[in-house]
C-alpha cells in the first residue's frame, strides 16, 4: 500500500510519525532541513527562533508525558535544550529512518483516489504518490505584517528575522506588538539600544514565570472552579501580585483572562518600571524616520521591529482542499476535513497549557482513525459521520476568544482534551490486535 506523508519534523511531525508507527501505518516524512526539531532548531532555514528564546511554559507542563526531559534541563528550557530533546525523541522512537531530509515540499495535488507530492531536493524536483498527507509544518513561519509602515526610511524587520540583540546596538528602536516574542525582544534590546519604545494596540494580561519559587503554570488546578469564576479569581490574584497594566502605562485588557494568550515574562514590566522601555499607543502614520502615534505624540527611530505575529500558511496545497474559511481551515477538532478524509492538518491548535502532550493526543487519535479505516472498522465510519456533522463546531468550551486572526484556531484546553480522549476511546472500542512486526511501504516515485 502507499504510505502517508508527514510534512515537517518538528514536535508535531515527530509525534505524528511515532503514532503512525505504533499502529503500523506506513509513512514517509519530508523535512526541508537536515535534521529534526523544526522551529526549535535555530539553524533550520525556516526557524523563527532567536538566540535568547526560551519556552514560555514550564518543561513539566510542555513535555511529552512518556518522554520527559532530563533533570539537567532547566524549568524553562532554551531553544538549544529543545533541539536536543527532539533529536533524542526521534532516536528513541526510531523516526530518523522514515524522513527524507533536505526535501522541500512545493506542491500537493489530488490524483485519482490518492495524492501526489512534488518536492525539491538538491536542485532537482521529484514526485511521490502517497495515500494521504498529514500537514505538520507548523503555524509560526509566515509573518503577519502591518500595512502602514511602508514609508519608514530606517531599518525595518519582522521578529521572524530577528536572531541576536547586537542588531540594536546604539539604535533608537520601536517594537510594534506586545505578545510574548515582542516582550522577549524588547528585554533583549534594552541592553544594547540607545532607546526602546513599544507600540501597544490592545491590553494584555502579564504573568511572571515564577511565583513563590514555582513555575506559575504549575500552580492552581487542584480545586476545579467554574470558568467564569476561575477567570475572575486568577485575574484578581495577578493584580494583587504585579498590579494592573495601566500601572505601567499600558492599556488594560478589555476582555476576560485566558480569552487571549497572556504574556509570560518576568522582566518586561520591570524594565518599563525602570524607564528602559517606553510604552506607546498604536501607530497613526510613518514618514521618513518619524512615527506619529494615535495620541498625537511622535518619535524618531532608526529601527522598527514588527512583533506582529504570524499567519497560517500551507503554500503547497490549494486552500479548498483544507476547507479554509476566513482566517483558518474549518475542521473537526482542528484536524479532520469534511471533504477529504486523507488530508489532516496537524498541530493547528493553540490553548493555554496544551503542551506537546495535547498535540501527541491529537496525533494518537489520527493514527487510530487511519488504523481503523484500513481495517474497515465501524468506529472509523462513526468518526467520519461525526466529522460531517460537526466540522463547523469550534471547541471553545464557553470561552469568548478575541476575534483575531491569531486566535482563529484557539481552543479551550479542558474541552478539547476531553473531546480527543472521547474519540480515542471510541476508536479503541473495536481495535483488533496489531501485528507484531511493521513493514514500512515505500512511496511510489513517479519520476
Amino acid at each position: 500500500m502507499l504510505p502517508y506523508a508527514i510534512i515537517g519534523a518538528g514536535p508535531m511531525g515527530l509525534c505524528t510519525a511515532r503514532r503512525l508507527s505504533q499502529y503500523q501505518i506506513p509513512w514517509i516524512g519530508f523535512e526541508i532541513h537536515d535534521n529534526v526539531g523544526g522551529l526549535w532548531d535555530i539553524d533550520n532555514p525556516t526557524s523563527t527562533m532567536y538566540n535568547s528564546a526560551h519556552l514560555i511554559s514550564s518543561k513539566k507542563q510542555t513535555e511529552f508525558t512518556d518522554f520527559p526531559m532530563n533533570d539537567e534541563v532547566p524549568t524553562y528550557p532554551a531553544h538549544h535544550h529543545l533541539k536536543t530533546y527532539f533529536q533524542d525523541y526521534a532516536r528513541h522512537f526510531d523516526l530518523y529512518k522514515g524522513y527524507r531530509f533536505g526535501h522541500k515540499v512545493i506542491d500537493i495535488t489530488r490524483k485519482d483516489n490518492h495524492w501526489l507530492i512534488k518536492v525539491e531536493t538538491s536542485g532537482q524536483e521529484t514526485s511521490y504518490e502517497v495515500a494521504g498527507v498529514l500537514l505538520a509544518n507548523g503555524t509560526l513561519h509566515h509573518p503577519s505584517r502591518p500595512e502602514n509602515m511602508s514609508e519608514f526610511a530606517g531599518q525595518q524587520i519582522h521578529a521572524a528575522q530577528y536572531k541576536d540583540p547586537a542588531l540594536f546596538k546604539d539604535k533608537r528602536v520601536l517594537i510594534v506588538g506586545c505578545g510574548n516574542s515582542g516582550c522577549d525582544i524588547a528585554v533583549d534590546a534594552v541592553h544594547q539600544a540607545k532607546s526602546v519604545d513599544m507600540s501597544v494596540r490592545r491590553g494584555y494580561y502579564f504573568l511572571p514565570k515564577f511565583i513563590k519559587g514555582q513555575p506559575s503554570d504549575s500552580l492552581g488546578g487542584k480545586i476545579k472552579l467554574p470558568k467564569r469564576l476561575k477567570q475572575w479569581v486568577d485575574s484578581f490574584l495577578i493584580r494583587m501580585i504585579i498590579g494592573k497594566p495601566s500601572d505601567f502605562g499600558l492599556p488594560n485588557p478589555d476582555y476576560r483572562m485566558y480569552e487571549s494568550h497572556p504574556v509570560i515574562n518576568s522582566h518586561f514590566l520591570h524594565h518599563i518600571g525602570h524607564g528602559d522601555i517606553k510604552p506607546r499607543p498604536s501607530i497613526k502614520y510613518v514618514s521618513d524616520k518619524t512615527v506619529e502615534f494615535s495620541d498625537g505624540s511622535t518619535g524618531s527611530y532608526d529601527l522598527i521591529l514588527e512583533a506582529t505575529g504570524y499567519k497560517l500558511d500551507y503554500p503547497f496545497i490549494d486552500q479548498a482542499h483544507l476547507n479554509w474559511q476566513g482566517f483558518a481551515p474549518q475542521l473537526y477538532l482542528n484536524v479532520f476535513n469534511p471533504a477529504h478524509n486523507q488530508i489532516f492538518v496537524m498541530g493547528m491548535v493553540e490553548a493555554a497549557g496544551l503542551g506537546w502532550q495535547g498535540r501527541d493526543d491529537q496525533a494518537h487519535m489520527v493514527a487510530l482513525y487511519l488504523r481503523q479505516k484500513l481495517d474497515n472498522q465501524p468506529s472509523a465510519r462513526r468518526l467520519e459521520q461525526t466529522i460531517e456533522q460537526q466540522f463547523a463546531k469550534r471547541i471553545v468550551g464557553g470561552m469568548e476568544y478575541l476575534e483575531l486572526e491569531r486566535m482563529a484556531y484557539y481552543v479551550d484546553k479542558a474541552t478539547y482534551l476531553k473531546s480527543l480522549h472521547r474519540e480515542i476511546k471510541r476508536l479503541k472500542s473495536d481495535l483488533t490486535p496489531a501485528p507484531t512486526i511493521m513493514t514500512n511501504a515505500e512511496p511510489a516515485n513517479v519520476n
